[in-house]
C-alpha cells in the first residue's frame, strides 16, 4: 500500500495524498496532531487520495472529533467518490459535511 502523507500548505490548509487504509492512517494521525494544533479553522483537501477504505473514513471522524474538542472548525474538500460512498453507507456524510 502506498504511503499517505499530509502536507501543510499554510494558513490551516492541508493536502492529503496517497492511500488511506489500515496500513497508512495510523502514521498520518500520529503526525497530524502536532501539525494541526493552534489553528482556528482547518481545511483538508483530499484531491490526491488515490484509494480509501473504512480506515480513511475513521481518520476523518477522528479529526472531526479532535477539532470539536479543541474548539476548532474542520472542513474536508474534494472528497473522493469511494470515500463518500462509504460515509453514506455509514450515515456519516452529513456529520462530516461531505454530502
Amino acid at each position: 500500500m502506498a504511503e499517505a502523507r499530509l502536507i501543510d500548505n499554510g494558513s490551516g490548509n492541508w493536502l492529503l495524498q496517497g492511500e488511506l487504509g489500515f496500513d497508512s492512517v495510523a502514521d498520518v494521525l500520529r503526525h497530524a496532531g502536532a501539525m494541526m494544533t493552534g489553528k482556528a479553522r482547518l481545511e483538508v483537501d483530499l484531491r490526491d487520495v488515490s484509494r480509501a477504505d473504512s480506515a480513511g473514513l475513521a481518520l476523518l471522524v477522528e479529526w472531526l472529533r479532535e477539532s470539536e474538542y479543541a474548539g476548532n472548525e474542520i472542513a474536508f474538500i474534494n472528497v473522493p467518490d469511494q470515500l463518500l460512498s462509504i460515509a453514506r453507507v455509514c450515515g456519516l456524510d452529513e456529520i462530516l459535511s461531505l454530502g
